[in-house]
């Protein structure tokens, strides 16, 4: 028994294994888009530690989704601050729903960055960022 699981283990190589890193994306992205998780406070908190080392690694997708969880889900300035600070990051890397939402945030404070980031939002297909647009500049 114990040949058939060396050979068995042996098969296995590092490069296809999974890192621990996409799985934790996965699964946070998962539960977020959950229809019947994605809106308790409980799965938000779990799926928003799971997206944190990643977003700390610079993974586009895990800054974006984590910096909108904050910046809608959380009460706390300080997490609103992080969360404005990984949306900027991932809309300065080409998320276009990162730039759709910093735009929206910046248009109380800063209209021109606002048209800024929803310019470039617009251009990568969203028609929404295409509405505030309009909205800003009749």
């Amino acid at each position: 028994m114990k040949s058939r699981i060396a050979a068995v283990a042996g098969e296995v190589t590092p490069a296809s294994l999974v890192s621990p890193r996409r799985i934790s994306l996965k699964v946070a992205l998962w539960l977020l888009d959950s229809p019947r998780l994605g809106d308790r406070p409980g799965v938000k908190h779990v799926a928003g530690r799971m997206l944190k080392q990643p977003a700390r690694q610079g993974v586009v997708a895990a800054q974006s989704r984590l910096g909108r969880l904050l910046c809608q889900d959380c009460g706390n300035p300080r997490d609103r601050r992080i969360g404005h600070e990984l949306l900027r990051q991932a809309a300065r890397a080409g998320d276009r729903l990162a730039q759709l939402e910093y735009g929206r945030l910046c248009l109380s404070h800063d209209p021109g960055q606002a048209r800024h980031w929803l310019e470039l939002a617009a251009g990568q297909g969203s028609p929404e960022a295409g509405r505030l647009l309009q909205r800003l500049h009749p």
